[in-house]
Protein backbone atom coordinates (compact mmCIF):
# COMPACT_ATOMS: atom_id res chain seq x y z
CA UNK A 1 0.00 0.00 0.00
CA UNK A 2 0.88 3.68 -0.78
CA UNK A 3 2.68 6.37 2.17
CA UNK A 4 -0.73 8.32 0.18
CA UNK A 5 -3.04 5.67 1.02
CA UNK A 6 -1.70 5.34 4.24
CA UNK A 7 -1.64 9.00 5.60
CA UNK A 8 -5.81 9.38 4.76
CA UNK A 9 -7.36 9.63 8.04
CA UNK A 10 -11.16 8.94 8.80
CA UNK A 11 -12.23 12.21 7.57
CA UNK A 12 -10.18 11.69 4.43
CA UNK A 13 -11.85 8.72 3.97
CA UNK A 14 -15.33 9.42 4.22
CA UNK A 15 -14.66 12.80 2.05
CA UNK A 16 -13.50 10.53 -0.80
CA UNK A 17 -16.50 8.13 -0.16
CA UNK A 18 -19.00 10.69 -0.41
CA UNK A 19 -16.96 12.57 -3.74
CA UNK A 20 -17.81 8.95 -5.37
CA UNK A 21 -20.96 9.20 -4.42
CA UNK A 22 -21.83 12.47 -5.71
CA UNK A 23 -20.09 11.12 -8.82
CA UNK A 24 -22.25 8.34 -9.26
CA UNK A 25 -25.25 10.73 -8.62
CA UNK A 26 -24.31 12.84 -11.17
CA UNK A 27 -24.02 9.92 -14.11
CA UNK A 28 -27.23 8.99 -13.01
CA UNK A 29 -28.49 11.54 -13.29
CA UNK A 30 -26.81 12.74 -16.91
CA UNK A 31 -28.17 9.18 -17.69
CA UNK A 32 -31.72 10.22 -16.86
CA UNK A 33 -31.53 13.32 -18.44
CA UNK A 34 -30.70 11.38 -22.08
CA UNK A 35 -32.42 8.55 -21.68
CA UNK A 36 -35.79 9.95 -23.25
CA UNK A 37 -34.10 11.43 -26.41
CA UNK A 38 -31.95 9.15 -26.97
CA UNK A 39 -34.73 6.55 -26.79
CA UNK A 40 -36.76 8.53 -29.50
CA UNK A 41 -33.63 8.46 -31.27
CA UNK A 42 -33.03 4.87 -31.51
CA UNK A 43 -36.76 3.96 -32.08
CA UNK A 44 -38.00 6.84 -34.60
CA UNK A 45 -34.34 7.43 -36.08
CA UNK A 46 -31.95 4.53 -36.22
CA UNK A 47 -34.34 1.52 -35.62
CA UNK A 48 -36.02 3.04 -39.25
CA UNK A 49 -33.12 3.52 -40.98
CA UNK A 50 -31.46 0.29 -40.33
CA UNK A 51 -34.79 -1.31 -41.32
CA UNK A 52 -34.40 0.50 -44.55
CA UNK A 53 -30.77 -0.54 -45.06
CA UNK A 54 -31.66 -3.85 -44.66
CA UNK A 55 -34.66 -3.84 -46.86
CA UNK A 56 -32.45 -1.85 -49.70
CA UNK A 57 -30.86 -5.27 -50.45
CA UNK A 58 -33.87 -7.25 -50.39
CA UNK A 59 -35.82 -8.54 -53.66
CA UNK A 60 -39.26 -7.06 -54.60
CA UNK A 61 -40.95 -9.77 -56.12
CA UNK A 62 -45.12 -10.33 -57.34
CA UNK A 63 -45.85 -11.56 -54.15
CA UNK A 64 -44.39 -9.51 -52.17
CA UNK A 65 -40.86 -8.20 -50.57
CA UNK A 66 -38.56 -11.20 -49.86
CA UNK A 67 -35.22 -11.13 -48.35
CA UNK A 68 -32.27 -11.83 -50.06
CA UNK A 69 -29.36 -10.49 -50.40
CA UNK A 70 -27.68 -8.59 -53.25
CA UNK A 71 -26.98 -5.32 -54.73
CA UNK A 72 -29.26 -5.14 -57.51
CA UNK A 73 -31.33 -2.41 -56.32
CA UNK A 74 -28.00 -0.10 -56.03
CA UNK A 75 -26.32 -1.21 -59.13
CA UNK A 76 -29.36 -0.30 -61.13
CA UNK A 77 -30.19 3.16 -58.83
CA UNK A 78 -26.65 4.19 -59.39
CA UNK A 79 -26.44 3.20 -63.09
CA UNK A 80 -29.48 4.07 -64.86
CA UNK A 81 -29.86 7.02 -66.79
CA UNK A 82 -33.18 8.59 -65.61
CA UNK A 83 -32.52 7.93 -61.67
CA UNK A 84 -28.94 9.39 -61.95
CA UNK A 85 -29.89 12.47 -63.45
CA UNK A 86 -33.26 12.89 -61.58
CA UNK A 87 -30.78 12.78 -58.24
CA UNK A 88 -28.48 15.36 -60.08
CA UNK A 89 -31.50 17.18 -60.86
CA UNK A 90 -32.74 17.21 -57.56
CA UNK A 91 -29.36 18.72 -55.97
CA UNK A 92 -29.41 21.37 -58.54
CA UNK A 93 -32.70 22.32 -56.91
CA UNK A 94 -31.53 21.61 -53.45
CA UNK A 95 -28.88 24.29 -53.89
CA UNK A 96 -30.42 26.76 -56.43
CA UNK A 97 -33.49 27.19 -53.50
CA UNK A 98 -30.82 27.57 -51.01
CA UNK A 99 -29.46 30.51 -52.69
CA UNK A 100 -32.32 32.25 -53.50
CA UNK A 101 -33.83 31.51 -49.95
CA UNK A 102 -30.74 33.37 -48.51
CA UNK A 103 -30.59 36.10 -50.96
CA UNK A 104 -34.65 36.98 -50.28
CA UNK A 105 -34.40 36.29 -46.32
CA UNK A 106 -31.13 38.03 -45.35
CA UNK A 107 -32.63 41.50 -46.29
CA UNK A 108 -36.03 40.40 -44.12
CA UNK A 109 -33.87 39.08 -41.11
CA UNK A 110 -31.71 42.05 -41.41
CA UNK A 111 -34.95 44.95 -41.84
CA UNK A 112 -36.09 42.53 -38.58
CA UNK A 113 -33.27 43.05 -36.26
CA UNK A 114 -33.59 47.18 -37.23
CA UNK A 115 -37.02 47.09 -35.91
CA UNK A 116 -37.37 47.82 -32.33
CA UNK A 117 -40.78 48.03 -29.97
CA UNK A 118 -44.15 47.36 -31.26
CA UNK A 119 -43.23 48.01 -35.20
CA UNK A 120 -40.87 44.70 -34.52
CA UNK A 121 -43.61 42.79 -32.57
CA UNK A 122 -46.11 43.41 -36.03
CA UNK A 123 -43.38 42.16 -38.28
CA UNK A 124 -42.70 39.17 -36.96
CA UNK A 125 -46.16 38.58 -36.33
CA UNK A 126 -46.74 38.98 -40.42
CA UNK A 127 -43.28 36.74 -40.72
CA UNK A 128 -44.87 33.39 -38.85
CA UNK A 129 -48.63 34.10 -39.79
CA UNK A 130 -48.98 32.46 -43.12
CA UNK A 131 -46.98 29.63 -41.88
CA UNK A 132 -49.98 29.12 -39.16
CA UNK A 133 -51.90 27.47 -42.15
CA UNK A 134 -51.03 23.84 -43.72
CA UNK A 135 -48.04 23.25 -46.05
CA UNK A 136 -50.40 22.05 -48.50
CA UNK A 137 -52.66 24.49 -48.25
CA UNK A 138 -49.96 27.33 -48.50
CA UNK A 139 -48.56 25.10 -51.83
CA UNK A 140 -52.26 24.91 -52.98
CA UNK A 141 -52.61 28.60 -53.55
CA UNK A 142 -50.14 29.02 -56.31
CA UNK A 143 -52.34 27.36 -58.84
CA UNK A 144 -55.02 29.90 -58.95
CA UNK A 145 -52.20 32.42 -58.77
CA UNK A 146 -50.56 30.92 -61.65
CA UNK A 147 -52.66 29.04 -63.30
CA UNK A 148 -53.72 29.95 -66.90
CA UNK A 149 -57.20 31.56 -65.61
CA UNK A 150 -55.25 32.12 -62.48
CA UNK A 151 -54.90 36.24 -61.14
CA UNK A 152 -51.44 36.84 -62.58
CA UNK A 153 -52.99 35.89 -66.14
CA UNK A 154 -56.08 37.70 -65.54
CA UNK A 155 -53.98 41.17 -64.31
CA UNK A 156 -51.97 40.62 -67.26
CA UNK A 157 -54.66 40.68 -70.14
CA UNK A 158 -56.56 43.26 -68.19
CA UNK A 159 -53.77 46.08 -68.55
CA UNK A 160 -53.44 44.49 -72.22
CA UNK A 161 -49.94 43.18 -71.77
CA UNK A 162 -50.90 40.19 -72.91
CA UNK A 163 -53.72 38.96 -75.36
CA UNK A 164 -53.67 34.97 -74.30
CA UNK A 165 -53.03 33.46 -70.63
CA UNK A 166 -49.47 32.40 -70.55
CA UNK A 167 -48.65 28.77 -69.93
CA UNK A 168 -45.64 28.97 -68.93
CA UNK A 169 -46.39 30.22 -65.33
CA UNK A 170 -46.86 27.01 -63.84
CA UNK A 171 -45.87 23.11 -64.04
CA UNK A 172 -42.66 23.51 -64.43
CA UNK A 173 -38.77 23.98 -62.55
CA UNK A 174 -39.16 28.04 -61.78
CA UNK A 175 -42.94 27.34 -60.26
CA UNK A 176 -40.62 25.04 -58.08
CA UNK A 177 -38.57 27.19 -57.03
CA UNK A 178 -40.81 29.72 -56.02
CA UNK A 179 -42.67 27.10 -54.49
CA UNK A 180 -40.14 26.24 -52.64
CA UNK A 181 -38.43 29.44 -51.62
CA UNK A 182 -42.40 30.45 -50.42
CA UNK A 183 -42.69 27.62 -47.82
CA UNK A 184 -39.18 27.52 -46.61
CA UNK A 185 -38.26 31.28 -46.32
CA UNK A 186 -39.17 31.09 -42.11
CA UNK A 187 -36.50 28.37 -41.66
CA UNK A 188 -33.89 30.98 -43.10
CA UNK A 189 -35.23 33.85 -41.98
CA UNK A 190 -35.05 33.22 -38.31
CA UNK A 191 -32.06 31.64 -37.67
CA UNK A 192 -30.38 35.22 -39.40
CA UNK A 193 -32.59 37.46 -37.50
CA UNK A 194 -31.73 35.28 -34.22
CA UNK A 195 -27.61 35.84 -35.29
CA UNK A 196 -27.96 39.36 -36.05
CA UNK A 197 -30.27 40.73 -33.36
CA UNK A 198 -27.09 38.95 -31.41
CA UNK A 199 -24.25 41.43 -32.42
CA UNK A 200 -23.43 44.00 -30.03
CA UNK A 201 -24.48 47.45 -31.26
CA UNK A 202 -21.98 48.71 -30.04
CA UNK A 203 -19.71 47.52 -32.74
CA UNK A 204 -21.51 49.16 -35.15
CA UNK A 205 -21.49 52.41 -33.84
CA UNK A 206 -17.91 52.39 -33.24
CA UNK A 207 -17.26 51.54 -36.68
CA UNK A 208 -19.17 54.31 -38.32
CA UNK A 209 -17.66 56.52 -35.91
CA UNK A 210 -14.07 55.59 -37.27
CA UNK A 211 -15.23 56.76 -40.33
CA UNK A 212 -16.33 52.97 -41.75
CA UNK A 213 -18.29 53.34 -44.49
CA UNK A 214 -22.03 51.29 -44.27
CA UNK A 215 -21.19 49.14 -46.41
CA UNK A 216 -17.85 47.82 -44.68
CA UNK A 217 -20.04 47.62 -41.75
CA UNK A 218 -21.86 44.91 -43.23
CA UNK A 219 -19.28 43.32 -44.83
CA UNK A 220 -16.86 43.49 -41.94
CA UNK A 221 -19.07 43.23 -38.83
CA UNK A 222 -22.80 42.12 -39.49
CA UNK A 223 -22.21 39.41 -42.26
CA UNK A 224 -19.05 37.73 -40.52
CA UNK A 225 -21.16 37.80 -36.97
CA UNK A 226 -24.29 36.45 -38.85
CA UNK A 227 -22.74 34.01 -40.43
CA UNK A 228 -23.81 31.34 -38.05
CA UNK A 229 -27.65 32.01 -38.59
CA UNK A 230 -26.61 31.51 -42.34
CA UNK A 231 -25.48 28.81 -42.38
CA UNK A 232 -27.69 27.56 -40.10
CA UNK A 233 -30.90 28.37 -42.04
CA UNK A 234 -28.69 27.14 -45.42
CA UNK A 235 -28.85 23.87 -43.88
CA UNK A 236 -32.19 23.68 -42.83
CA UNK A 237 -33.50 24.67 -46.41
CA UNK A 238 -31.20 22.67 -48.28
CA UNK A 239 -32.26 19.36 -46.29
CA UNK A 240 -35.99 20.17 -46.73
CA UNK A 241 -35.45 20.80 -50.66
CA UNK A 242 -34.23 18.37 -51.85
CA UNK A 243 -36.31 16.13 -50.03
CA UNK A 244 -39.52 17.92 -51.22
CA UNK A 245 -42.47 16.03 -52.38
CA UNK A 246 -46.25 17.98 -52.21
CA UNK A 247 -44.37 20.96 -54.27
CA UNK A 248 -43.45 19.57 -56.93
CA UNK A 249 -45.71 17.40 -57.15
CA UNK A 250 -48.37 20.48 -57.14
CA UNK A 251 -46.32 22.63 -59.22
CA UNK A 252 -43.88 20.96 -61.57
CA UNK A 253 -46.16 18.59 -63.15
CA UNK A 254 -43.98 16.08 -65.22
CA UNK A 255 -41.18 18.42 -65.88
CA UNK A 256 -40.83 18.96 -62.05
CA UNK A 257 -40.54 15.27 -60.60
CA UNK A 258 -37.43 15.22 -57.96
CA UNK A 259 -35.76 12.45 -56.65
CA UNK A 260 -38.77 12.59 -53.76
CA UNK A 261 -41.47 11.54 -56.27
CA UNK A 262 -39.97 8.50 -57.76
CA UNK A 263 -39.35 7.13 -54.46
CA UNK A 264 -42.71 7.51 -53.55
CA UNK A 265 -44.05 5.71 -56.50
CA UNK A 266 -41.81 3.06 -56.14
CA UNK A 267 -43.68 2.38 -52.69
CA UNK A 268 -47.17 3.58 -53.47
CA UNK A 269 -47.13 2.58 -57.04
CA UNK A 270 -44.62 0.26 -58.34
CA UNK A 271 -44.88 -2.08 -54.88
CA UNK A 272 -41.03 -1.90 -55.61
CA UNK A 273 -40.58 -1.85 -51.69
CA UNK A 274 -37.01 -2.73 -52.29
CA UNK A 275 -35.98 -0.42 -54.91
CA UNK A 276 -37.84 2.12 -53.01
CA UNK A 277 -35.67 1.97 -50.21
CA UNK A 278 -32.38 1.50 -52.40
CA UNK A 279 -33.48 5.03 -53.77
CA UNK A 280 -34.17 6.66 -49.87
CA UNK A 281 -30.63 5.11 -49.12
CA UNK A 282 -28.58 6.51 -52.45
CA UNK A 283 -30.56 10.04 -51.57
CA UNK A 284 -29.36 10.01 -47.89
CA UNK A 285 -25.97 9.25 -48.80
CA UNK A 286 -25.59 11.73 -51.16
CA UNK A 287 -27.01 14.28 -49.26
CA UNK A 288 -24.43 13.59 -46.25
CA UNK A 289 -21.61 13.72 -48.16
CA UNK A 290 -22.88 16.95 -49.63
CA UNK A 291 -23.09 18.25 -46.18
CA UNK A 292 -19.67 17.01 -45.12
CA UNK A 293 -17.62 18.68 -48.01
CA UNK A 294 -19.48 21.44 -47.35
CA UNK A 295 -18.71 21.65 -43.63
CA UNK A 296 -15.00 20.90 -44.58
CA UNK A 297 -14.96 23.48 -46.73
CA UNK A 298 -16.74 26.04 -44.82
CA UNK A 299 -13.82 25.02 -41.97
CA UNK A 300 -10.98 25.92 -43.75
CA UNK A 301 -12.45 29.22 -45.10
CA UNK A 302 -13.17 30.26 -41.85
CA UNK A 303 -9.87 29.53 -41.42
CA UNK A 304 -8.51 31.57 -44.00
CA UNK A 305 -10.56 34.50 -43.57
CA UNK A 306 -9.49 34.28 -39.80
CA UNK A 307 -5.88 34.48 -40.71
CA UNK A 308 -6.40 37.39 -43.03
CA UNK A 309 -7.76 39.48 -39.89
Amino acid sequence: MSTAATDLGPSDSIAVKKAGGIGRSARWTLFALLAPGTAWLLVFIAVPLGFTLAMSVWKSTILGTVPAFQFGNYIEALTTPLYRDLLFKTVRIGVVTTVLSLLTSYPIAYCLAMQSGQRKAVLLLLLFLPFWTSYVVRTFVWLPILGRTGAVNQFLMTLGIIHEPLPWLLYNEGAIYLGLVYVYTLFMTLPIYLAIEKIDPRLIEAAADLGAKPRWVFLRIILPLSWPGVLSGSLMVFLLAVSAYVTPQLLGGPSGIMFSNMIADQFLSNNNWAFGAALSIVLSAVVLLILIVAGRWVGVHQVFAGGRT
